[in-house]
């Protein structure tokens, strides 16, 4: 699937998501990751899937949206992996453009080194980049990267990015409570977005199920000094602590739909009633797809999430 959602977003609205990696190919192995353990690392551009497949699956699933009176604020590249793998992102940008909805893409920046991949980001209306480490030994034990790659180059290449892009830049970085939440982490982080400039840089901390089940949330005091270590060097830092809502959409199948947000986005239990109450189905559409192993139920803190059973290609 594709296209997904629209699903909230605390940044980008009504966010209608492009899927444009199969799960879970990505250039890192990040330890929270909300999608589990990847299945394929690497760094090499490939197409994944036929340009004209997905444009026509965005194109039909915004129709599809529209009609059932769904609003869509945001064209979000937010995938199963690291989206600029994809080598047809720039023209899936180009080719989605007459849609007039702003188009955004939430990147790793792992392949930010390439000339290719700034140039097609920069056809994006926003986009955020990841940001957990600044010093290579950190960022190997947050992000676990692909081992060719290599964090000066990285942190150079978003340098050049930032001072080229002319929409909205922001950045990104997961706080992890053991791991990258001492003082001289966020000391580093602070000093080099000090250099990236961004738009807004977010603190997030692991709201649904890690890849890593000790890769959990600080404490508020941690999450507080983070918050104001990286407001003395950027000019605007929002946290990313609160829960999304229940607005997700629903375009006229259960079943399809709901595979499809899990798929990127775990669903708090109160968001599946939600959107089920909504598209006037029970629950036994979702104990159908657990029956079927479709669907995956776990626990994390207080909640119990549902998302989409993940399986190699």
């Amino acid at each position: 699937m594709i296209a997904f959602g629209p699903v909230p977003s605390r940044r980008l609205g009504q966010s209608l998501g492009i899927n444009n990696i199969p799960p879970k190919v990505c250039t890192y192995a990040c330890v929270y990751c909300q999608l589990g353990a990847t299945l394929q690392m690497q760094i090499d551009r490939q197409t994944f899937y036929p340009l004209e497949q997905l444009v026509e699956e965005v194109q039909r699933k915004v129709a599809s949206a529209w009609e059932s009176g769904e609003a869509i604020d945001t064209l979000t590249f937010v995938p199963d992996g690291e989206p600029t793998l994809d080598a047809n992102l720039g023209r899936a940008i180009a080719l989605l453009r007459p849609l007039g909805l702003k188009i955004a893409v939430i990147s790793n920046a792992s392949l930010l080194w390439r000339a290719d991949v700034r140039a097609e980001l920069a056809e994006a209306d926003w986009v955020s980049l990841k940001v957990d480490a600044a010093t290579e030994e950190l960022w190997r034990r947050v992000d676990r990267p692909h081992g060719k790659l290599r964090l000066a180059e990285i942190q150079t290449g978003m340098l050049e990015f930032a001072r080229h892009f002319k929409g909205a830049l922001v950045t990104e970085t997961m706080l992890v409570d053991d791991l990258n939440v001492g003082e001289a982490a966020l000391r580093d982080v602070a000093d080099f977005l000090a250099q990236v400039q961004p738009a807004r840089a977010y603190l997030a901390v692991p709201t649904r199920p890690p890849a890593e089940p000790w890769a959990v949330i600080p404490a508020e005091a941690l999450i507080n000094r983070a918050y104001q270590l990286l407001s003395a060097r950027v000019a605007q830092v929002e946290t990313l602590i609160g829960y999304e809502g229940n607005a997700f959409a629903f375009t006229g199948n259960v079943e399809e739909d709901l595979l499809s947000i899990t798929a990127v986005h775990p669903m708090r239990e109160d968001a599946v009633l939600a959107f089920l109450e909504r598209a006037h189905a029970d629950w036994a559409v979702v104990q159908g797809l657990l029956t079927q192993a479709r669907l995956v139920e776990t626990t994390y803190g207080d909640h119990r999430f549902y998302l989409r059973k993940l399986g190699r290609n």
